[in-house]
């Protein structure tokens, strides 16, 4: 089997962090759980049977493997894999040893230690096909969903029509984009299972991640009447219920969900979500503190901070600090939640000082917007299946470093607790003004035309996320807008599209840099056009940051208007909002419409 990578290696900040898109936490289908009083029942039986590799007279073994099994029923998963590791010690060959450990460390979020204990308990146990599940739907949540897809086929065939197998496999396949398969797999095992709630739920996440949120509704309903309790239908509903405009009643479905929820992952995910509907809802400081569980250990993709000193909490005093303040996710998060950081350098004060870490390739403009402040380039690896940040610029330091650290987005408790501490300042980014000029020039050469800046999908189009974005096609109207010439921002591999366009006769024009790297020239190119266009990624928020003319597409589950009627973060930016997932034509009508009395006025008003 291959195994999952779990060494240290790079791992670049993606394009654009779910935070800015809005994107929920996973539409959950995954089922089953390593530890549940069923899973547990078997790992007892297990034993009773001789424990692995022990033998019917070695008590020592035995004593501790029972030892640890009392463990994780009480939820003392800690204790639970240090009685596992006892019994290895007693038994390295035992793989109801390695299994426990593996389901401990996976339960405590050591997902990298917890692949190898499953790989070791398999190796030792390859008919064990429980083992494989749980390593199967470990490896789906951490995005391995090829190595999910194979444990779960061989499940599968020694236990065919297996409700759990087949419905995690359906799982893997929706978050490969497979979505006929997966719908496939759900209904040929329905038509066998008519009240099982759980294919129904999973049927609805297929449909949602594809952005039908109104005929999701009608299985999670479905699955909700056969099963009242059913907390991931409960919370994927409220999901639907937001997308689809009904903001009470998503909420009342995310709170009661999140009563029934699993410790850990789950709990986690529901809470996360619950905080960006309250803060949608403008309930900011409910929100704020729900919105803390998106660093949790228990979250795949949360990352581990590297910091030599504590973490400083919203109730202590800024003044006077020495504070580190780091980005957590992807390129628009940073700069989004950038933009408490002009009015973080004035609590801190003339005793105070601030150190920023940023994505490398945004230190030159951070630095220009602070300059008083330290400011670093963070770097990320993989460990173990956890990302970590690291801070090397810290190592570099001549004088005094810092004495506290902060994520970016846990400022907002202190410097944002309601609507009227958001400044009305259009930008806070400033772009290099030399080269703004240059490529004002660069544009006046293109000839006569309103300039519009062009972003249209996200460097990361996997599963769910596709939802948030429009297919090129539907941008015609827009780019073929009388009096406009279109320009080319988006990173990443466009030549289709770029080709698609050439041919129904719209020439955008692309500038001679890379869109990805050379974010000063973005920058810059931003604020030299006349208009930047996209949805809510990270080009668009570094437009909106510098204070560049910008319109947002804007996803109908993003809850950065915190409750209002614009857009709190950049009160300069305009927003359009996206009337659901499949409202695209709508809204890039709306643009083409504004667009072209634009262009009429020779001009924006």
């Amino acid at each position: 089997m291959t195994a999952l990578p779990v060494q240290p290696q790079p791992s670049p900040a993606p394009d654009a962090s779910q935070l800015v898109l809005g994107v929920q936490a996973r539409a959950e289908g995954l089922f089953g759980d390593a530890a549940s009083a069923q899973a547990l029942g078997r790992l007892s039986r297990a034993l009773a049977d001789g424990g692995g590799r022990a033998k019917a007279d070695d008590r020592k073994l035995r004593e501790k493997l029972k030892a640890a099994l009392a463990r994780v029923r009480q939820g003392d998963f800690a204790g639970g894999a240090r009685s596992a590791l006892e019994a290895l010690k007693t038994d390295e060959r035992s793989f109801l040893a390695w299994h426990i450990l593996a389901i401990c460390q996976e339960k405590s979020g050591q997902f990298g230690p917890a692949i190898l204990a499953y790989e070791a308990a398999l190796k030792l146990a390859p008919q064990d096909t429980d083992i494989a599940h749980d390593l199967a739907r470990l490896a789906e949540r951490m995005g391995e969903a090829e190595i999910a897809e194979k444990l779960l086929t061989r499940y599968l065939a020694a236990h065919p029509g297996h409700v759990e197998a087949t419905n995690n496999l359906a799982c893997v396949y929706r978050d490969q984009r497979r979505y006929g398969e997966a719908v496939d797999l759900l209904k040929a095992l329905l038509g066998i299972e008519q009240t099982s709630a759980v294919l129904w739920n999973t049927l609805g996440t297929v449909l949602s991640d594809q952005g039908e949120a109104r005929q999701a509704m009608v299985f999670f309903e479905e699955a909700l009447r056969l099963e009242p309790r059913f907390v991931k239908a409960r919370y994927n509903r409220g999901n639907a219920r937001q997308i689809l405009g009904d903001r009470d009643g998503a909420l009342e479905d995310l709170t009661q969900a999140l009563k029934g929820a699993e410790p850990g992952y789950e709990r986690a995910m529901m809470t996360m979500a619950r905080g960006m509907q309250l803060m949608a809802a403008g309930r900011l400081a409910e929100g704020y503190a729900d919105y803390e569980a998106r660093l949790d250990p228990a979250m795949p993709d949360a990352p581990r901070f590297a910091t030599p000193v504590p973490r400083w909490r919203p109730d202590e005093p800024l003044e006077g600090r020495r504070l580190l303040v780091t980005g957590e996710q992807g390129l628009a998060d940073e700069m989004l939640f950038g933009s408490l950081l002009p009015d973080l350098v004035e609590a801190l004060g003339p005793t105070g000082r601030l150190f920023v870490a940023v994505e490398s390739r945004l230190v030159p403009m951070f630095q220009r917007a602070l300059p008083t402040a330290i400011v670093g380039g963070h770097r990320s690896v993989k460990h173990q299946g956890r990302l970590h940040r690291l801070f090397p610029f810290l190592d570099q330091l001549d004088g005094e470093g810092p004495d506290c650290w902060a994520p970016m987005g846990s400022l907002m408790t202190a410097l944002r607790p309601t609507i009227d501490r958001f400044p009305a300042r259009p930008g806070y980014l400033p772009a290099d003004p030399v080269r703004v000029a240059r490529w004002r020039d660069e544009l006046s050469a293109l000839g006569p035309g309103l300039k519009v800046g062009l972003h249209w999908k996200s460097l990361v189009m996997k599963g769910a996320r596709v939802r948030y974005f429009s297919s090129f096609e539907r941008w015609r109207p827009v780019l073929t807008t009388p009096g406009c010439r279109m320009i080319n921002l988006q990173c990443g591999d466009v030549a289709d599209d770029l080709a698609e366009a050439q041919a129904a006769g719209v020439d955008i024009w692309t500038p001679p840099i890379n869109l990805k790297d050379d974010l000063e020239d973005v920058a810059a190119l931003s604020v030299a056009v006349d208009l930047v266009v996209g949805p809510g990624v990270a080009g668009t928020n570094l437009a909106a940051a510098t204070g560049a003319r910008t319109w947002m597409i804007h996803a109908p589950d993003d809850w950065h208007r915190l409750g209002t009627e614009g857009y709190p973060f950049y009160p300069g930016m305009r927003f359009i909002p996206l009337e659901g997932f499949d409202g695209w034509p709508v809204a890039l009508a709306k643009v083409r419409e504004d667009l072209e009395a634009a262009a009429a006025r020779g001009g924006f008003d």
